[in-house]
């Protein structure tokens, strides 16, 4: 049985025009594969989203309407290319590494339903993604109590990571990679699991803690708050709009 950081780790990221995955359309895309600690391979997307990319979300990752529109690629080919290539890297043995992966994974399935294209377990025949590692979940699992933000950022400074250019959706997929590692060094206990074990663990983790967040916001005054607690792919995943017709 290999343990889940033994083999092929590839980062993935999304830098988006919001926070709602089921209605944010990729801006920017990064796959990074890592193997033994060292990039292997590189693949990255600039997107023509199709809508105005909102100022505060520019201000973020930097890239604006008018660049998107006039560098970027039309979104369903970007959507399409960055599922297939996940669904290469999980059908040739790899775990995709994903900070926050339910909103990254949820918004890509989202692009995929609006754009008539495969979903992923229909790329894949069956699972509704490969195996996942969620450095964010297993941080709250492991380190449950720690105070503090829990950003990418924040993070990596707990684990001695360096990220250089956050909110690059490159340099965030290789961030995210490098988490992972330095939490199965940190932690033995989750370093020895098989990927699909740790897959179902996280599983169970982020259940865990979004019935806990949600329990806090209703007892701080929103009594009507709902925190999803599917993972990997969020369980109400909103029905997209039609994408315009082309002129």
């Amino acid at each position: 049985m290999e343990a889940w950081h033994g083999g092929a780790l590839v980062g993935f990221d999304l830098e988006t025009t919001g926070t709602e995955p089921g209605e944010s359309r990729i801006v920017t895309a990064a796959v990074v594969e890592v193997r033994g600690g060292e990039v292997r391979a590189r693949r990255g997307w600039l997107a023509d989203p199709g809508i105005p990319i909102p100022g505060e979300a520019a201000a973020i990752h930097g890239i604006s309407t008018e660049r998107a529109v006039a560098e970027g690629r039309p979104a369903a080919e970007v959507a399409e290319e960055v599922a297939a290539a996940l669904v290469e890297h999980w059908r040739g043995g790899a775990v995709v590494v994903a900070y926050n992966a339910a909103f990254d994974l949820t918004l890509l399935s989202a692009e995929l339903a609006r754009y008539g294209l495969p979903s992923l377990a229909e790329r894949l025949g069956g699972p509704e993604t490969g195996p996942v590692v969620d450095p964010l979940t297993i941080d709250r699992a492991v380190d449950r109590f720690r105070r503090g933000k829990r950003t990418l950022e924040a993070v990596c400074g707990v684990y001695g990571v360096t990220l250089d250019a956050a909110h690059d959706a490159g340099a965030d997929a290789l961030a995210a990679v490098q988490v992972a590692r330095a939490i199965a060094a940190r932690h033995p206990e989750v370093a020895a699991l098989s990927p699909a074990e740790l897959h179902d663990r996280q599983g169970g983790w982020h259940a865990r803690w979004a019935r806990d967040f949600q329990s806090y916001l209703r007892r701080q005054g929103s009594p009507d708050a709902v925190i999803d607690t599917a993972w990997p792919l969020r369980g109400l995943l909103p029905a997209p709009a039609p994408a315009p017709a082309s002129a």
